[in-house]
């Protein structure tokens, strides 16, 4: 009885980390449009670690030490192989470059770079496997998912300076700097991405707060290029494209 007393404060501390780490996101998130030059480059690398800190420490208490293992090994590995086969050869995405304002290179790919496929690869799994019921069906729709984010990073990213395109002759409306080429790759690897999640085991568990970090995520972009950022045909295609799966999501979470 005693141990089991003990334990039970560092237990309710533990599971508080995933919290903690989440609100961290959100409000670094909410201090971006509000910096510029480079402590923007700081930040954007800090909320990328942040949010991706969320979603492994959720993981790990949630489904397990193994599971989030090889959900990290494949999501980071498969980022970073995507990134630097595109930098090297320019498929699946076309020809581009990185700046240096994103930190440490491997493979010539910003390190930040495949934590933000993981980071994002987490909340979009489960929104497949809850939208779909088959593991293809929810490698489709959680790969779409995560591709439609890309809709509003790509343009902010551009914009910031993070990477360049080399040549650009097909884009889509309010994002002149950016190849569809680059949205067409985007929707390959993420469904390669979380199709090979789909081999890890389900486990029905409390979700709320990778759901609430992914339509934070979409509500936030939706506002930040409208409002702040002035990219409303960004903000138009983005909430159309990721609307097509956050909102049924977001229903489907509200009927319980």
């Amino acid at each position: 009885m005693t141990t089991t007393l003990e334990e039970a404060p560092a237990a309710t501390a533990l599971r508080r980390v995933p919290v903690v780490l989440a609100v961290a996101t959100v409000l670094l998130q909410i201090v971006y449009p509000l910096v510029t030059g480079a402590p923007r480059d700081r930040l954007t690398v800090v909320t990328v670690v942040a949010f991706f800190a969320a979603s492994v420490s959720h993981a790990l208490l949630h489904r397990g030490a193994r599971w989030t293992a090889a959900y990290v090994l494949v999501t980071t590995g498969t980022g970073l192989l995507a990134e630097s086969l595109g930098t090297t050869t320019g498929f699946p995405f076309g020809e581009y470059d990185y700046a240096g304002s994103l930190g440490w290179k491997l493979l010539a790919v910003p390190v930040v770079i495949p934590l933000a496929w993981a980071m994002m690869a987490y909340p979009c799994l489960l929104l497949g496997q809850r939208l779909a019921a088959s593991r293809i069906g929810a490698a489709v729709v959680g790969g779409w998912a995560l591709a439609s984010w890309d809709l509003f990073l790509d343009p902010q990213m551009v914009e910031a300076g993070h990477w360049t395109w080399a040549d650009v002759q097909l884009a889509l409306p309010g994002s002149p700097g950016i190849p569809v080429s680059n949205y067409l790759g985007w929707l390959l690897v993420a469904v390669v991405m979380v199709g090979v999640l789909q081999l890890l085991p389900r486990r029905e568990t409390d979700d709320r707060l990778p759901a609430a970090l992914l339509l934070w995520t979409y509500a936030s972009s939706v506002l930040a290029n409208a409002v702040f950022f002035g990219r409303p045909a960004v903000a138009l295609l983005g909430g159309v494209g990721m609307g097509l799966v956050v909102v049924p999501y977001a229903m489907s979470l509200r009927r319980g």
